[in-house]
């Protein structure tokens, strides 16, 4: 198949060791930076996100993580190279999509609590405590998704065009006669 790579269990393996490293990273770096415990890290991110977008999340980056060491594997111009590439680039452009998709949905929910809600003076602590639950939703899951995806579609563009460059660089080296 034309998405098979040489040695496919192993770079499947490093692309999951890629994610769960980034993970360890991402947990341990949002201890260090605030007053959070690992599982209150894990309960703010689940909160915030929701189980849905944690999971899509953790597929696609998987997905690009995966395009990335194969596209760094197969050769240029070799079947499965430029499939694992565009796959890659769907991957990624797919974080910015989730990440506003998950924006809006965000803030249709609590522009949708507003209008189920009664405004009065007792009400109001609730009615914003719902909308600003829905806003973060909606605003954290784009100041995570976007840069992320924009990581990852550098990290393949430039392991593609290095991948390319040493191909040629090979060919050329490989052309020059050997003088005696």
């Amino acid at each position: 198949s034309s998405l098979e790579g040489t040695g496919s269990g192993r770079t499947g393996s490093c692309a999951l060791s890629g994610l769960l490293g980034l993970a360890v990273i991402t947990i341990a770096l949002a201890v260090f930076m605030t007053p959070m415990d690992v599982g209150e890290v894990i309960d703010w991110a689940e909160r915030i996100f929701g189980i849905l977008f944690i999971l899509f999340f953790a597929a696609l980056v998987y997905t690009a993580l995966l395009s990335i060491v194969q596209v760094k594997t197969i050769p240029a111009g070799a079947p499965g190279h430029r499939t694992w590439f565009e796959t890659g680039i769907q991957a990624s452009s797919g974080l910015a999509t989730l990440a506003l998709t998950y924006t809006l949905l965000g803030i249709s929910l609590g522009i949708g609590s507003l209008s189920a809600q009664t405004l009065s003076p007792e009400a109001i602590q609730s009615v914003i405590g719902d909308l600003t639950e829905h806003f973060s939703m909606a605003f954290m899951s784009t100041v995570v998704g976007l840069p992320v995806s924009a990581a990852l579609r550098a990290v393949l563009l430039i392991t593609r065009t290095r991948v390319e460059e040493r191909q040629q660089s090979d060919a050329v080296s490989f052309a020059k006669p050997t003088r005696k």
